[in-house]
């Protein structure tokens, strides 16, 4: 009687695991085909986007400087482009 009952046992464990494997497997089966994954295309590659930022850093320091030296600063905004200008600058400051 031990030896049927050790039988059925190991039997009944089997079964259980062959269930647990099938309701896996429905599962997955429900989720991959119910529910749609997150896919992520980008339009512009990461190193366009740091190429345009580093352009728009320059160009807002450019327009600023012009807008600084030509409109605050009663000069010719065109003026503030020209490396002229900074080497003017410079020698007022080293007293030349």
């Amino acid at each position: 009687m031990t030896e049927e009952s050790k039988i059925s046992a190991r039997q009944q464990r089997r079964l259980e695991k062959e269930q647990e494997k099938e309701q896996e497997k429905e599962h997955e089966q429900a989720t991959s085909t119910g529910t749609t994954k997150w896919v992520q295309i980008r339009m512009f590659p990461i190193w366009l986007r740091i190429l345009l930022v580093i352009l728009f850093i320059a160009g807002a320091a450019m327009a600023g400087l012009m807008i600084g030296y030509g409109v605050l600063g009663d000069g010719e905004p065109t003026d503030a482009l020209k490396w002229d200008t900074y080497q003017h600058m410079i020698d007022i400051k080293d007293g030349k």
